[in-house]
């Protein structure tokens, strides 16, 4: 008998069919967690696919996600291919999001605690202090706001207090300009290179750096003066920089100090405004949400213990918001070398698409998936624990780093504008249109009318 296994069939990959060029471009930009959640169920686990003239493996599925966290996922997967066009328009040489093993390593260390839940411990009601700022100045009673844009300011507003110290609402208009068009052209690649050229990007990007510039002078006057414990991100990055220079030098500092509003203007605002949707759609949730943050509220300054748990059903909200409106819809990678998965060669160099999202459609983990069932998280039930069925903010090394953090912001920023202001969707059979560049979302259209004041 001999020892020695017996190689492994591979399997044929399927191609998708697609338009000369432009291939499977017009489903991606219309519905691209549908599109990989039909792609799968035709296809399975593994297929390819072209867009624009560029070739793309798909991985999906649960398989997909629970891949990501293995040792061999991470061994054969890299980053750097997909944010390089954002990293060369900064001038820079590296960005966490770009970067795998050690280096990663590295820059995830130096921002852990700056984007983690304890950077605003004790500063809850700072928090809310903010919001309610936010609201008074951008939700006035008796219009109808654009509710993508209103949460833009408020994010910047929250996020610039919190983790830079300063708010700087005069670039938010620059700061999403200039995030459409990288992410759109240089990250994605769903849109033309000339497109760079535009007077409107340029200015936008010139506003941006100007910003970065600032935040490095003021980054380093604070440094050396400021206590460990009184340190925010943008402390804890200049710091890295001084003593670190091999880790984070002077070329890497506009890209990752201006980071926390680019990462959190389309991701946190997002979902904020799909969570707006989503409770006033449903009055039956809706009534559950405002009994929790009227109690929540109801004795004056939130204590901070054991927030999440004071609010199950506005969490249940949340948790089920992001499931059916995911932001992170897939993770881009290339491959590091050759590698098999499940039965398909996937061949060193090749881009890859990982649809970590797709399992959040399928009734095989949430039954009647295209209901809006807050209870789903809640015991028996807990269907996102599943291992690799629940993904919004992503899987592997690259999970977002301020998971954390943002999962607070979204529930106190929640609870106050719903305990606040008195909401309604233009009518009750309002049906909330999306976008899908450069990442999916509401579409910056969608308006609720603010009727009065609750409290």
């Amino acid at each position: 008998m001999s020892s020695v296994a017996e190689p492994v069939a591979l399997r044929e990959t399927p191609v998708v069919p697609g338009l000369p060029f432009i291939g499977s471009l017009l489903g991606l930009a219309k519905d691209p967690a549908q599109f990989f959640v039909d792609c799968y169920r035709t296809y399975g686990p593994v297929c390819r696919l072209s867009v624009l003239g560029e070739k793309y493996v798909l991985m999906a599925g649960i398989e997909a996600a629970n891949f990501l966290g293995t040792r061999e996922g991470k061994e054969s997967l890299r980053s750097k291919e997909f944010w390089a066009g954002l990293v060369n328009e900064y001038g820079a040489t590296k960005i966490l999001t770009g970067e795998d093993g050690e280096s990663h390593k590295q820059l995830r260390d130096i921002m852990r605690n700056g984007y983690s839940k304890e950077s605003i411990k004790g500063r809850y009601n700072e928090l809310v202090a903010i919001t309610d700022g936010a609201m008074k100045r951008d939700w006035p009673v008796g219009k109808d706001i654009p509710v993508v844009e209103a949460m833009q300011y408020m994010v910047v507003d929250q996020l610039g207090t919190i983790l830079t110290g300063a708010a700087p609402l005069e670039y938010v208009k620059d700061i999403r300009t200039t995030i459409l068009y990288i992410l759109n052209v240089l990250v994605t690649r769903q849109r033309p290179k000339i497109l760079l050229k535009r007077p409107q990007y340029k200015k936008a990007k010139a506003r941006v750096f100007e910003l970065g510039e600032q935040m490095i002078a003021n980054a380093k006057a604070r440094y050396g003066k400021i206590k460990p414990e009184e340190r925010n991100l943008i402390d804890d990055v200049y710091a890295a920089h001084v003593e670190q220079p091999e880790v984070m030098p002077e070329n890497n500092l506009i890209v990752t100090l201006t980071g926390p509003y680019v990462a959190g203007l389309d991701t946190v605002a997002n979902t904020t405004a799909a969570i707006v949707y989503t409770v006033l759609k449903h009055p039956e949730v809706k009534a559950r949400v405002l009994a929790e943050v009227d109690a929540l509220f109801a004795e004056g300054d939130v204590d901070e213990d054991g927030l999440l748990k004071k609010l199950p059903s506005l969490q249940g909200a949340i948790m089920e918001t992001m499931r059916l409106y995911p932001i992170a819809v897939a993770q881009m990678r290339t491959a590091t070398k050759d590698f098999v998965f499940e039965g398909h060669q996937i061949k060193e160099g090749e881009m890859i698409y990982i649809g970590t999202s797709v399992p959040h459609f399928m009734d095989e983990y949430y039954p009647e998936a295209r209901k809006f069932d807050i209870d789903r998280y809640q015991k028996p039930r807990a269907e996102h624990l599943k291992a690799g069925a629940y993904s919004p903010y992503g899987r592997g090394p690259h999970t977002c780093l301020g998971k954390s953090l943002a999962e607070v912001q979204i529930a106190l920023s929640m609870a106050r504008l719903f305990y606040k202001l008195d909401l309604e969707l233009e009518s009750p059979n309002y049906v909330m249109k999306t976008k899908t560049a450069p990442t999916p979302g509401p579409a910056m259209d969608f308006k609720v009318r603010v009727k009065g004041l609750r409290h």
